[in-house]
């Protein structure tokens, strides 16, 4: 075992991701400190990926860790949103199962041979404007309904209610999108399991 992963700077910028979540899931009633640490947890997940390319510090377990990362962060806000929410959470550590497990670090570049409406969305890691489509109902969708629940949209933010409905719609639409793929990942990995 190489133990010096475990201090790449990718790594540490997930370690300090999971301790923006910790908090921001301590005062999820409080949304003046959960958003600002959720959204920081959000953003400083295009960093880890960015910092591990930049700094050739790309490791299987980064890309294991940044997924799981992603997922608790999900999972717990899906929950605590909807009693239904930890179906959402299942399915994405589904995912995370079937194409970290057939796939590896690499997972993200394996879509080649993917029908188009998968490839477009995992093209280039997903920079392109369908993935970004895609990957703003992803991780956006949730925090868009916490913010709605709350009251957030309305009162600091004063955003006009068609527009928060909008951004409801966008970003479902863009979660649908990833629902589809998901479901297609776990199709594929079923057919790769009793190949």
């Amino acid at each position: 075992m190489r133990s010096e992963v475990f201090l790449y700077v990718p790594n540490i910028i997930g370690y300090f991701r999971i301790i923006l979540l910790l908090t921001s899931w301590g005062f999820l009633s409080y949304p003046q400190i959960f958003l600002p640490c959720y959204l920081w947890f959000v953003i400083l997940d295009g960093l880890d990926g960015y910092a591990a390319r930049y700094l050739g510090q790309v490791s299987e377990f980064g890309a294991w860790l940044d997924v799981a990362i992603d997922n608790l962060g999900r999972g717990m806000l899906w929950s605590a949103l909807f009693q239904g929410g930890c179906f959402i959470s299942a399915l994405e550590w589904c995912v995370f199962v079937c194409t970290h497990s057939s796939m590896g670090a690499e997972w993200k570049s394996r879509f080649v041979s993917s029908p188009w409406w998968v490839h477009r969305v995992m093209a280039n890691g997903f920079k392109t404007t369908l993935g970004a489509f895609v990957i703003a109902g992803l991780h956006l969708l949730p925090v868009w309904l916490y913010s709605f629940f709350t009251g957030v949209l309305t009162d600091p933010l004063y955003l006009p209610h068609i527009l928060q409905w909008v951004g409801i719609v966008v970003l479902s639409a863009g979660r649908l999108w990833c629902l589809a793929i998901e479901i297609w990942c776990i199709w594929t990995h079923i057919k790769f399991l009793t190949r």
